[in-house]
């Protein structure tokens, strides 16, 4: 079935949902509405918005009914994929068939009637509704961008590209971005944004899930790259084309982050290489694979205790192939990230942090000052992977750090007095071969 197919058949259920909604809102269907803040933090205003979005799925079972809702669902399962719509909607895709088909007729119907509280059709607000849709299933699909705020850093610069589709830019030079990203500091300065701009490939992920994942992998680049916080803020922005912002989740949050990370101009080359050889050699599994996964858990940990569960897991996935019993963890980090004077301290701080694990399972970190223990169990940590997704360690963390300390010992044994063998006289065979055995008592 065609786009004009499509098109025909959305048209001629709009136009009945339009009759139904209008009625249903009459007729004692109370229509919710919600108060939003506009413009800036100086002078807020503040106004009502018909959620008219949660009205159409509340009706979706009378919605279903309808005699042109059926045609109009199968044209859209008929055009294709609807993930890259039920996306640019914030709509995660409930399956494929008729539920996505389901969805994205609820998420039509809001875009069309959107901010209306009487529903009445309007030509040009279906059009530009359709637009939309027809950009997301067309064979010739728009650039989709994604708009993130960055945590943690600012720029020298306007803008730094980064590559892969990634850009780096000041708030208050990027025009086209949502005021919301441009300007979320509470002090009402400037952010710095991430764009993150996909082109749609045929048989590739959804756009949104590949900026997800970039955005995903620049947040973990810039941890390795500086020790100081970033994180990408838990709300972002996409958009299809020159359609409008629709607000989607990005990340977990990651709570308040001042801008520590300052990139001068001449830093610009250097992290560019930097976040391109990371990326290059990002292990896809394996326990270097999974450490970084959980480190980057521990960076959207808000409680130190969780946080440090998290490194602690990080370290015996890299460190301790025999479990946590056997105790080698704190040994092999302070081997491979302290001097050798610097070692048996480390040691032991290391080892208390691990002996203080059950407690915090148990809940009873109340009185525990667990701050300096996170801090240097991640600043050890970081340079570790960074080190090792780099290419400067090798693969055997585990051998490299046991070979380190086989060295600190062999001086101690070279220096052990040598023992001294005289024979041993022939055993009287009529005596007991274990007489000489015996203790004297």
């Amino acid at each position: 079935m065609g786009l004009r197919q499509l098109r025909s058949a959305l048209h001629a259920f709009t136009q009945e949902a339009a009759w139904q909604l209008a009625s249903d809102a009459k007729g004692g269907h109370e229509l919710p509405f919600e108060v939003v803040e506009e413009g800036r933090r100086d002078s807020p205003l503040y106004c009502y918005r018909p959620m008219t979005a949660e009205f159409i799925n509340e009706r979706g079972s009378v919605l279903a009914r309808l005699p042109t809702f059926l045609p109009a669902a199968h044209a859209l399962i008929a055009i294709g994929s609807l993930a890259d719509y039920l996306d640019s909607q914030g709509v995660r895709p409930p399956g494929p068939g008729r539920q996505s088909a389901d969805a994205a007729l609820h998420c039509f119907l809001a875009r069309v009637f959107v901010d209306s509280n009487d529903f009445v059709f309007d030509e040009r607000c279906f059009d530009k509704a359709y637009l939309e849709l027809e950009r997301c299933v067309a064979e010739e699909r728009a650039e989709h961008t994604v708009v993130a705020v960055l945590l943690g850093v600012e720029l020298r610069s306007e803008e730094v590209s980064l590559g892969d589709g990634l850009t780096l830019a000041r708030g208050e030079r990027f025009d086209d971005a949502p005021d919301e990203a441009r300007w979320s500091r509470l002090d009402g300065s400037p952010q710095t944004i991430v764009i993150a701009r996909r082109s749609p490939v045929p048989g590739d992920v959804g756009p949104l899930q590949a900026s997800r994942t970039s955005l995903r992998k620049l947040a973990a680049g810039l941890r390795l790259y500086h020790p100081d916080p970033v994180a990408i803020a838990p709300l972002g922005w996409s958009r299809i084309g020159a359609g409008p912002w629709q607000a989607v989740a990005l990340s977990a949050d990651s709570g308040e982050i001042e801008p520590l990370v300052l990139i001068e101009p001449a830093q610009e080359d250097e992290l560019r290489a930097f976040l391109s050889l990371v990326g290059r050699r990002e292990p896809k599994s394996g326990e270097l694979a999974w450490a970084l996964r959980r480190y980057e858990m521990a960076h959207q940990r808000v409680l130190a205790a969780e946080a440090l569960t998290d490194l602690l897991l990080v370290a015996r996935a890299l460190l301790e192939p025999e479990g946590p019993a056997s105790g080698r963890m704190p040994g092999r980090l302070a081997a491979l990230c302290a001097e050798r004077e610097r070692r048996a301290a480390m040691t032991e701080r290391i080892a208390h942090a691990a002996a203080l694990e059950p407690a915090l399972i148990a809940g009873v970190d109340r009185d525990l000052k667990l701050q300096p223990y996170v801090s240097e169990l991640d600043g050890h940590l970081r340079a570790l992977l960074r080190d090792a997704c780099c290419g400067h360690l090798s693969g055997d963390l585990v051998g490299l750090a046991d070979s380190i300390l086989l060295e600190d010992a062999e001086p101690e044994i070279a220096h052990e007095e040598p023992l001294e063998f005289s024979p041993q006289p022939p055993i009287d065979q009529g005596t007991d071969q274990f007489e000489s055995l015996r203790p004297p008592f």
